[in-house]
């Protein structure tokens, strides 16, 4: 539903179903519902919603939430500015080869 694949494309929909596997700990419907409320896609935007999905993704390891987590703390989105943290979160999520950590990295550490 996010894209149009084979369905009406509906960003609600799609948010409903992230929403459901999210609530069954799957860390990819994790990742993707924290994004929807980052975005306000189907959802009404509120980055702290997105960075409590975020972390429940990053919690098992998902290399694009950490990066985000990461983000969110950089800039205080939904979460107190917090520089360790997100070099944390950005150095967990580079360590797993994730390449737009990498950059945020770079760009933050400079």
């Amino acid at each position: 539903y996010e894209h149009g694949y084979g369905v009406p494309q509906n960003s609600s929909t799609a948010a409903y179903w992230y929403k459901k596997a999210a609530d069954n700990g799957n860390a990819a419907a994790e990742y993707n519902l924290g994004h929807s409320y980052e975005y306000g896609q189907g959802v009404p935007q509120n980055y702290s919603t997105a960075a409590y999905w975020f972390e429940k993704a990053a919690a098992q390891g998902d290399a694009y939430a950490e990066n985000n987590l990461g983000l969110a703390y950089y800039y205080g989105h939904g979460v107190p500015k917090d520089y360790s943290l997100a070099v944390y979160w950005l150095q967990k999520a580079a360590a797993q080869g994730e390449a737009t950590a990498k950059r945020n990295l770079s760009i933050i550490q400079h």
